[in-house]
Formats: structure tokens, C-alpha cells, sequence
């Protein structure tokens, strides 16, 4: 929370666990500018596997997170492809966005 501006941070998977979510509440959105920085290439890695998950891009749509301009008091969200079911319930994962990293989260149940 200080030094990356966000708290609430949760894992879970959606899509009957094809995709997995990482969601965030900006507290500072100064600081959290680093987690919507289109440049940055999002990862999730699950520490047992070292499966890494990337957020996939939609022709139409582009790729599947918020990358606007933060707001303190807001939740963000990114979805990761789950192909393979690599990642499951319980796992625990680290979410890597740039210089941001968060270790050790668990994958909630849906």
C-alpha cells in the first residue's frame, strides 16, 4: 500500500478457470501508475509450476486489462490466460507488472 499505492489485492480464477483474475483498489494513484502502464507486460507466475501466465490480447478489443489513468478508490482489474488450467484454486502466485511485484497471493475459489 505505500509504496505501490494499492491495496485489496486478489487472485481468482473466472471462466470456469480458462482465465485467471488479478484485481487491485488504487489508494494513491500517483503511485499506481506503474500497474496501468500500457508499456509494462503483466506476468503471473505460480510459484510451484513456474507456469507464467500473460494477459492475452483480443483483436477487437485489445488486451484484457484497464490500462486508463488511475483513481484513488478505484478497483482494476487483468485477466491472464489460464490455458492448460496451469494455475488452480490454492496456488500460490506471484503478479509481476513492471517494477511492481506482489509475491506469494493464493488463488481464491470462484
Amino acid at each position: 500500500r505505500l509504496l505501490w499505492g494499492v491495496d485489496m489485492l486478489e487472485v481468482k480464477p473466472v471462466s470456469s478457470g480458462a482465465m485467471i483474475r488479478f484485481s487491485y483498489r488504487v489508494v494513491d494513484a500517483n503511485k499506481a501508475k506503474t500497474l496501468n502502464d500500457k508499456q509494462a507486460t503483466p506476468q503471473l507466475i505460480d510459484q510451484k509450476t513456474r507456469a507464467s501466465l500473460v494477459v492475452p490480447t483480443m483483436e477487437k478489443i485489445g488486451q484484457l486489462r484497464q490500462s486508463s489513468t488511475p483513481e484513488a478508490g478505484r478497483e482494476y482489474w487483468m485477466l491472464f490466460s489460464n490455458k492448460g488450467n496451469f494455475v488452480q484454486p490454492g496456488s500460490r502466485v506471484d503478479v509481476v507488472i513492471g517494477r511492481f511485484r506482489a509475491e506469494g497471493l493464493i488463488v481464491r475459489s470462484d
